[in-house]
């Protein structure tokens, strides 16, 4: 299923909100504590293995890039190469 990148930046939106809310850390390894949010991508956007993983580890980068008063990653992702923009 091809998105547009609208709906993909919607997607780790939503994850991105669920990361703030647990106050998971942006820096967490846990595979554990990250399966929370692979378990959310594969019930909610029916990815799963690789491609959930991916979305998930953006969600994170989105969150640091947010966070770092920078530029909106958003706006400007394609900037870092990170897949979003």
């Amino acid at each position: 299923m091809i998105l547009s990148e609208s709906e993909y930046n919607s997607q780790i939106e939503k994850i991105a909100a669920i990361i703030i809310a647990d106050g998971t850390s942006l820096d967490e390894q846990d595979p554990a504590r990250l399966q929370k949010y692979h378990d959310f991508v594969e019930q909610h956007f029916h990815l799963s293995g690789e491609h959930a993983s991916q979305l998930v580890n953006e969600a994170f980068l989105y969150l640091k890039l947010k966070n770092s008063d920078l530029v909106d990653p958003l706006q400007h992702g394609d900037e870092f190469g990170a897949g979003f923009s």
